[in-house]
């Protein structure tokens, strides 16, 4: 049995490694310092280490639920949103023959035939590749944001506008917007995916793009007004960010990061 003197201190020994980093930089400079300057000391070693995964839960989690809050609540009470018509009204004014294949195209890719084929793909993909976290974690995100999206648009029951005759109909209810839904679903998905990488400036800068051009091209054709497209945003930011905590265990995990199929 070891003697007292080379027992390990039971509070050390019970910290987990990260705090046991925070409280030696806030005792650095000696015992002898005063509280406030150990605080300081403390607080900047905290926000260091987690500062980043600070700034996902409230950039990425609370914001857009606080918007899409804000914008649920009106349609809820079945209240007119300021800048919806003007919005629609200035899109409409800008059609013409060109602008109406690039739209229909770019509305098509938004989801049915471009979106939704990459969702299955990458999923696939990252299965065949052994990536099962990575897997998991865009399977639940992409999977229940469609979900998400339908008993969305059933509770709030939202008729789709009709300042004029769309060249592309649609017939289901519009809040908040599937075709945001789903392409900032893929953006924030893949954007998390890719962060630990190289790739995450190519990808933002290729999504962030085709994201607003999907959200355009809804009010362009007419069919969702501009709060459906920032409501369906600010939802799949907040889903995808939620997942990303849970499958990543709280931010502590990074993708990439761990052997295939941990």
């Amino acid at each position: 049995m070891a003697p007292a003197s080379q027992a390990p201190d039971s509070r050390a020994a019970a910290q987990p490694p990260a705090a046991a980093n925070e409280d030696r930089a806030a005792l650095r400079r000696g015992r002898g310092d005063s509280a406030v300057e150990q605080e300081a000391r403390f607080g900047l070693a905290l926000l260091r280490r987690h500062g980043w995964r600070l700034l996902l839960v409230f950039a990425g989690l609370l914001l857009p639920l606080w918007g899409f809050a804000e914008l649920a609540d009106e349609i809820h009470e079945r209240e007119a949103i300021v800048f919806d018509e003007p919005l629609l009204q200035y899109a409409h004014s800008l059609a013409r023959d060109g602008f109406d294949r690039l739209f229909v195209i770019v509305s098509q890719l938004g989801y049915l035939y471009g979106v939704v084929p990459f969702d299955v793909l990458l999923v696939v993909v990252l299965t065949l590749r052994r990536r099962f976290r990575e897997a998991s974690f865009a399977a639940i995100a992409l999977a229940g944001s469609a979900l998400l999206n339908i008993a969305a648009k059933q509770f709030f029951a939202r008729e789709r506008p009709s300042l004029w005759d769309s060249i592309a109909p649609e017939h289901n209810y519009s809040f908040p917007s599937g075709h945001a839904m789903g392409s900032m679903t893929l953006l924030v998905t893949l954007a998390l995916l890719s962060w630990p990488t190289r790739w995450r400036w190519p990808v933002l800068a290729v999504m962030v793009p085709f994201v607003a051009l999907v959200g355009f091209s809804r009010l362009y054709l007419g069919v969702h007004y501009p709060s459906d497209i920032l409501a369906g945003w600010a939802v799949a930011t907040a889903w995808v960010v939620a997942i990303y905590l849970i499958v990543y265990r709280g931010g502590l995990l990074r993708p990439w990061l761990h052997r295939p199929g941990a």
